[in-house]
């Protein structure tokens, strides 16, 4: 029995929910990267950060190729680098109307001592 699509997008969404795989992707942007570059760079406990790239490597995110005693993990394509990107977008545009209904309020409260 197929899942549908609503599911299958929330469970996309449920993967993504956790700050240290968020992050992992945002790295990775840049270019493959080694574990021990990972966690250099996220404060995370080695077994955390593995266990966040197994979970990444499952859901076809990310690819895991193997350098001898080191991993190297890469993006699994550019699709993931665009949700990374739609989602800067959504937060820039959510986060611009915050701070003009903070710009908005402030000059509300000085208008107020003034009278």
């Amino acid at each position: 029995m197929s899942v549908p699509l609503y599911e299958a997008k929330a469970e996309l969404f449920r993967l993504l929910g956790h700050p240290v795989r968020i992050r992992v992707l945002e790295l990775l942007q840049d270019g493959p990267m080694p574990v021990r570059d990972l966690l250099a760079r996220i404060d995370v406990e080695p077994t955390g950060l593995s266990q966040h790239l197994a979970v990444l490597r499952r859901s076809g995110m990310v690819t895991a190729q193997r350098d001898g005693a080191t991993v190297v993990y890469a993006l699994a394509g550019g699709r993931v680098a665009g949700l990374l990107r739609a989602a800067r977008e959504l937060l820039t545009e959510k986060l611009t109307g915050q701070h003009e209904l903070l710009d908005e309020l402030l000059q509300d409260q000085a208008g107020s001592r003034g009278a």
